[in-house]
């Protein structure tokens, strides 16, 4: 029980910061190409994760894994769901990208049995299904089909779940949550890179600004999910990062004037509710005498 309620006080954390991080990358979207706004901000959080492991020993052991494949594959599926997500944010609404990011604890679900031996239990089969209704009513007003931006939207959150599985399949190997943050960041480092060249724009203080501070709340955010992700299983942890939606509709509504409708308010109520349903679930201990 106390694991099940460190961890969903640490994804709470992580909801705040991540929607910190992403009302940014709405903010500095629509000015830079995506390569631009990773390559900078992603060697900065290098640069942290670095720092951090040389204060906590040799960094060859602090940052080295033994999962090497795995944490290739998380590597791999963070950049994609970071472009993804990137342009998501530059084509939608702020609070309408929430609808596909609302779908990730139901891929979760259907990866956790099959790459973690996690199987959902029918009570959080429950749980999902009523996060699912609520996905319903945040579908975007108004529109008769999906354009780009949606289609982002979904590489985003495949690959942003994906990456999430990973890392849980990592931490149940081994604690190592400053190589979980650099070694991606590493991987998007150098990809957003070998663009950078061809699309780099002078930026103002204040965009510098802009990027440090994303950088900095990032690297926060991705060590708390770690960590996270350690102590609760995917499929209960994502469900509880849908609390960002409380966030986004803040920073959408303050910095860019958007206010979603009652019924994306009302979606965003039972996907909530399913989530903590499912915190309660693991964190009941005769359900973990009936998983053994």
């Amino acid at each position: 029980m106390r694991a099940a309620l460190t961890g969903a006080a640490l994804v709470a954390l992580y909801t705040a910061l991540i929607a910190a991080a992403d009302g940014i990358t709405k903010l500095i979207a629509g000015g830079y190409a995506a390569p631009q706004f990773f390559a900078l901000s992603s060697g900065m959080v290098l640069v942290f994760a670095f720092g951090a492991a040389l204060r906590q020993g040799p960094p060859r052991l602090v940052l080295g894994v033994a999962s090497q494949g795995t944490m290739a594959l998380r590597a791999l599926l963070t950049v994609l769901a970071a472009v993804g997500f990137f342009q998501a944010f530059r084509l939608l609404p702020f609070a309408d990208v929430f609808l596909f990011i609302g779908l990730m604890p139901l891929i979760a679900a259907a990866l956790s049995g099959a790459a973690l031996g996690e199987p959902v239990r029918p009570a959080a089969w429950l749980a999902l299904g009523a996060g699912a209704c609520g996905i319903l009513f945040l579908m975007p007003e108004g529109r008769a089909g999906l354009d780009a931006g949606h289609l982002w939207a979904l590489l985003a959150a495949l690959s942003g779940t994906g990456s999430m599985v990973a890392a849980r399949a990592i931490a149940r190997r081994e604690r190592k949550p400053l190589a979980q943050v650099f070694w991606p960041n590493l991987a998007l480092a150098l990809a957003m890179g070998l663009a950078l060249p061809f699309v780099w724009q002078p930026m103002p203080l204040a965009d510098w600004l802009w990027v440090t501070g994303y950088a900095l709340v990032l690297f926060g955010a991705r060590y708390v999910s770690v960590e996270a992700l350690r102590l609760l299983p995917a499929y209960v942890a994502t469900p509880l990062m849908n609390l960002q939606f409380i966030w986004m509709v803040g920073i959408g509504f303050f910095g860019f004037g958007e206010l979603p409708g009652p019924g994306a308010m009302l979606g965003a109520a039972l996907v909530i509710g399913s989530g903590l349903w499912l915190v309660a679930d693991e964190a009941l201990p005769g359900q973990r005498v009936r998983r053994v």
